[in-house]
C-alpha cells in the first residue's frame, strides 16, 4: 500500500502538468549570504541604469516584505536549451548574434500564464491565497530556485542546473501554505572558472559577482546611450544579448534541447543578416520583432547594436547598410553609425557641418 500523496507532491504534479520541467519548494527568506551579495552590488552601484535594482533593494532581500503573508515559494522551471552552441555563431560575422532566450516567444508571458493555472488550482483546491511571480518582480529568484533544489547560483551569478546546465527560465509561485522545503543544491563549480575567463568585457570582478555596467547582456538591452567606447570592438556581432558564459559551462553536457515550440528558435531570429537589419525602420521593427522580447528595447537601441556589429564586421560590404544610417532621424543611431563607418575605413566626409547632436559630433571627432 502506497501512502498518499502530500500536498507538496500534488503541487510539484500540478506544475509538471502544467508543462514545467523541474519545481522545487523553498522557503519564503533570502539567505544572508545571498542578501550580502545583493547589498554589495547596490553598493558598488553595478546596476548601472537599472534604477529600479536599488529602489526595490528591501523587498528584494525579504520575500516577506513584498507579501508579509508569504510562507513558502513553489519555484518553477523551464528548459531553453537552444540546439547548438551559440558560441559557434560568433564565427559568422556578417550575422547578427541574438541570445538564445530571445530567439522566440518572450518567454515572460508564457511561464506567466502556466503559473497562473498552477495558482488557480491551489487556491480552488487546497485553500491557500497565492500570488505570482517572473523576473519582472523584485524576486531574487535565483537563490530561492537554489534553495528550492533546482540548481547553484555559478561563479557567472546565473542558475547552473545539473539537469539543464545553464538554460532554465524561473517563476515562483508565493503561497500562504506552510509546505515542506526541498534540500538546497550544493554548488558544484570547483575550481572551473570558464564562464569567468570567457567574458568579453570581463565583467565578472569577482567569482560570484557581476558588474553589470560591463556585461554585454546589459549594454545591448539595458543601456539606453551609445556604447562605451572600451566595449564595442569586444560586442563583435552579438545585437541582442550575450550567451558566452551561459554557453561555456561544462554542465551544459546534461542539458537537453528545449521541447516546447515557444523556445524552438525562429529561423528569422536566426543568425539574421546585419545589413537587413540595419534597414528596419520603427514599424518594420516592430513586425518583425512581434511576441519576442526584442521588442521592448525598441527600434534605435536595437539599429545602435546592429551597426556596432557592421563595425566589426571587418567587411567592407557592410558599408553599404552602414552610411544610410548616418542620416538617420535618431542621434543614436546616427553616432554608431559614425563609428562603424569609420572602423570600416570610411573617407572623411562633410556630414560633420550639418551634425547638431553634440554625441554625434564627438563620435564624428
Amino acid at each position: 500500500m502506497t501512502d498518499a500523496p502530500t500536498l507538496a507532491d500534488r503541487i510539484k504534479a500540478e506544475a509538471r502538468n502544467a508543462g514545467f520541467d523541474a519545481v522545487g519548494i523553498a522557503p519564503a527568506e533570502i539567505g544572508a549570504r545571498e542578501q550580502a551579495r545583493l547589498d554589495a552590488f547596490v553598493d558598488a552601484g553595478q546596476y548601472g541604469e537599472m534604477a529600479w535594482m536599488a529602489e526595490t533593494v528591501d523587498r528584494r532581500r525579504d520575500p516577506k516584505t513584498l507579501w508579509p503573508e508569504a510562507r513558502s515559494v513553489i519555484v518553477c522551471a523551464m528548459n531553453y536549451g537552444p540546439e547548438h552552441n551559440p558560441l559557434s555563431d560568433l564565427e559568422q560575422t556578417d550575422r547578427g548574434v541574438i541570445a538564445a532566450y530571445a530567439r522566440n516567444r518572450d518567454y515572460h508571458d508564457l511561464v506567466k500564464k502556466r503559473l497562473k493555472r498552477i495558482a488557480r488550482w491551489m487556491h480552488a483546491e487546497l485553500g491557500c491565497g497565492v500570488k505570482v511571480f517572473v523576473d519582472t518582480a523584485p524576486v531574487l529568484e535565483k537563490p530561492l530556485a537554489a534553495q528550492a533544489g533546482l540548481g547553484w547560483q555559478g561563479k557567472h551569478t546565473n542558475l547552473v542546473s545539473r539537469d539543464h546546465g545553464s538554460w532554465l527560465f524561473l517563476g515562483e509561485i508565493f503561497t500562504t501554505l506552510e509546505l515542506p522545503t526541498d534540500r538546497p543544491e550544493t554548488d558544484h563549480c570547483g575550481s572551473c572558472r570558464r564562464c569567468l575567463d570567457i567574458c568579453p568585457t570581463d565583467a565578472f570582478p569577482t567569482p560570484y559577482t557581476l558588474d553589470a555596467r560591463r556585461c554585454i547582456s546589459y549594454l545591448t538591452i539595458e543601456h539606453k546611450g551609445p556604447i562605451p567606447m572600451q566595449f564595442r570592438a569586444a560586442m563583435g556581432n552579438r545585437i541582442y544579448g550575450c550567451d558566452d558564459c551561459l554557453a561555456v559551462c561544462p554542465w551544459n553536457k546534461f542539458a537537453e534541447t528545449a521541447k516546447e515550440a515557444a523556445f524552438v528558435a525562429r529561423d528569422d531570429l536566426t543568425l539574421p543578416a546585419l545589413g537587413e537589419l540595419a534597414a528596419l525602420d520603427d514599424a518594420a521593427f516592430r513586425s518583425r520583432f512581434s511576441g519576442s522580447p526584442i521588442k521592448r528595447t525598441g527600434r534605435d537601441r536595437f539599429v545602435r547594436n546592429v551597426l556596432i556589429a557592421l563595425g566589426n564586421s571587418e567587411n567592407p560590404e557592410a558599408m553599404n547598410a552602414v552610411v544610410p544610417r548616418l542620416d538617420d532621424s535618431s542621434p543614436l543611431v546616427r553616432g554608431a553609425a559614425v563609428w562603424a563607418y569609420r572602423r570600416l575605413g570610411g573617407k572623411p566626409l562633410d556630414r560633420p557641418a550639418l551634425e547638431t547632436d553634440p554625441q554625434v559630433l564627438a563620435e564624428w571627432r
